[in-house]
């Protein structure tokens, strides 16, 4: 047992496979923990997993930089991969940074790379997915083109081809490029490859200026991951920050009309909250972390209860 596992009054990895819940579902939606909610905390990946399973998630998307320093300090990723699976865990997705859309050569030549080692560290967890970011490319002073960016994604869906791992094209809001869903919808069809997808997000929808209604065009297979939050009226949209995010259902998000969308697409995806909000770090992490999977599943019910069957 880790100090930090300790501290914070967890069982062990070998306790939680034991006491690994049943599937949290709400028939079309199933429920991860995006790991960033509990950056704060500063913990191992090992613990971050008790975390996630003894809060009764069932799926669990780590940040690949936790992943590596687990690798580099000597953790073996096949133990961290069986911790995961014995505690009913799916690594459902990944969060990393390559910058594989840049239009200098070289320094998209780095950023595959990047990609390529990121890829393999989720693929030795048993990760399915990997978020392919605007990252390099979301500044004002960078122009992309898209059809530009839809060859480029098209490459990273073939490496992800070769290593295993299918890479879910992400859009951040505040973004000068790759900002909405329809900037990410056209870049995934100009891609023209079976494994395009989009990893949307209820924040980054809000702060880009895409509406609710541009989900009805994601197909079943072109969505795995949502990113699960809300944010408040204030400050104004064009001013929030990603430490703004509050829990799901406790800001104005269209929560309801979002995930109605995906249940009459009768589309099968992972709800994964991810917060940055440091008022939340000051409760206990097992506190945060069960209050993600509460706030999800209350929000899916009020989904239902306005009539939508999933």
């Amino acid at each position: 047992m880790s100090a930090a596992t300790a501290a914070l009054g967890m069982i062990p990895a070998s306790g939680a496979c034991a006491a690994a819940p049943a599937p949290a579902t709400g028939g079309t939606f199933r429920y991860a923990l995006n790991t960033a909610t509990l950056r704060g905390y500063k913990l191992p990946l090992a613990d971050q997993i008790v975390l996630t399973a003894q809060a009764g998630y069932t799926g669990i998307e780590p940040w690949v930089e936790d992943i590596a320093k687990a690798a580099a300090g000597g953790t073996a990723l096949g133990a961290l991969k069986r911790q995961c699976a014995d505690a009913g865990l799916s690594v459902i997705s990944a969060i990393g940074f390559a910058a594989w859309a840049v239009d200098d050569d070289a320094a998209r030549a780095k950023g595959m790379e990047q990609m390529k080692r990121d890829m393999d560290l989720v693929a030795q967890l048993g990760g399915t997915h990997i978020a392919a970011s605007p990252a390099g490319v979301y500044k004002a002073d960078v122009k992309l083109d898209l059809d530009r960016a839809a060859e480029r994604y098209r490459a990273v869906l073939e490496l992800g081809r070769e290593m295993g791992v299918i890479p879910q094209l992400e859009f951040w809001g505040a973004a000068a490029n790759l900002s909405r869903v329809d900037q990410s919808l056209y870049v995934a069809a100009r891609a023209a490859h079976p494994d395009a997808c989009v990893l949307a997000d209820a924040y980054h929808m809000y702060r880009g200026g895409s509406e609710a209604a541009s989900l009805r065009l994601l197909g079943r297979s072109a969505t795995h991951c949502f990113h699960m939050n809300d944010y408040p009226a204030q400050p104004a949209r064009e001013a929030l920050k990603d430490s703004d995010r509050v829990w799901p259902g406790d800001g104005i998000a269209p929560l309801t009309e979002i995930l109605a969308t995906f249940a009459e697409n009768r589309a099968s995806v992972w709800l994964s909250v991810e917060l940055f909000n440091a008022a939340y770090w000051q409760r206990p992490a097992p506190e945060t972390a069960r209050t993600g999977l509460e706030k999800m599943k209350a929000s899916v019910a009020k989904m239902h209860a306005a009539g939508v069957i999933g």
